[in-house]
């Protein structure tokens, strides 16, 4: 008979990897905004345990700074799925024993997208970002080092935190003059007794002011 799989269950994904991204979480109440840097995620093309696809697994940024991941390693390990998918663009994480099985021989094409190892999360955090259009970003920038889906976790009303909403937004770190950004529509996040706040543009050029066109 089968046995339903525990939540803690590891599995064993290896395979092709296709893109590296940071691993990034955003909390919103009203205006306000706070990041939580918390690694990278792969999206590996190959297997999970008895599964044959793409996964996205959660790493820590020791374990990039170790093994430097860029598109076209062969890579395997340990993960953990993710017991609330709201909170996080992977499906597994808590990875360990990880291997490179088979590292990248060519010289990866150039950008855009970007391919090559991904900086530091200090420096993602340096950077800024600017929101990006969620239909460009899964047409066109799912394998950029400089894109990033980040999960969203909305407090409607601070007086009362339990009041919370999940969604995802993604967004763009990469050079102001990359020809294939677009913002897309502002955002809006939901407040209290019906209130909304809408984030203009205003708030991106603000956030990438210090960096130049092509930085």
């Amino acid at each position: 008979m089968h046995q339903k799989q525990s939540p803690t269950q590891k599995k064993s994904p290896s395979g092709r990897l296709g893109a590296i991204q940071p691993r990034i979480r955003l909390l919103r109440s009203f205006d306000e905004r706070h990041h939580s840097y918390q690694g990278y995620v792969l999206r590996i093309d190959g297997t999970c345990g008895d599964e044959t696809g793409e996964f996205l697994i959660a790493v820590g940024k020791a374990a990039n700074e170790k093994h430097r991941f860029c598109a076209g390693m062969e890579v395997s390990g340990l993960s953990v799925p993710v017991p609330d998918p709201r909170l996080e663009t992977a499906g597994f994480y808590k990875t360990s024993r990880i291997r490179i099985e088979k590292n990248v021989e060519d010289a990866l094409p150039d950008g855009p997208p970007f391919l090559d190892v991904p900086p530091d999360l200090p420096t993602y955090r340096q950077r800024g970002h600017r929101r990006l259009d969620a239909r460009t970003y899964d047409s066109k920038c799912l394998t950029c080092i400089w894109g990033c889906r980040m999960p969203v976790e909305i407090t409607v009303d601070h007086w009362d935190p339990s009041q919370k909403k999940y969604r995802f937004e993604t967004f763009c770190y990469g050079p102001k003059s990359c020809p294939i950004y677009r913002a897309g529509p502002r955002r809006m996040v939901p407040g209290r007794k019906g209130m909304s706040y809408t984030e203009e543009d205003w708030v991106d050029d603000e956030e990438t002011s210090h960096r130049g066109a092509h930085d």
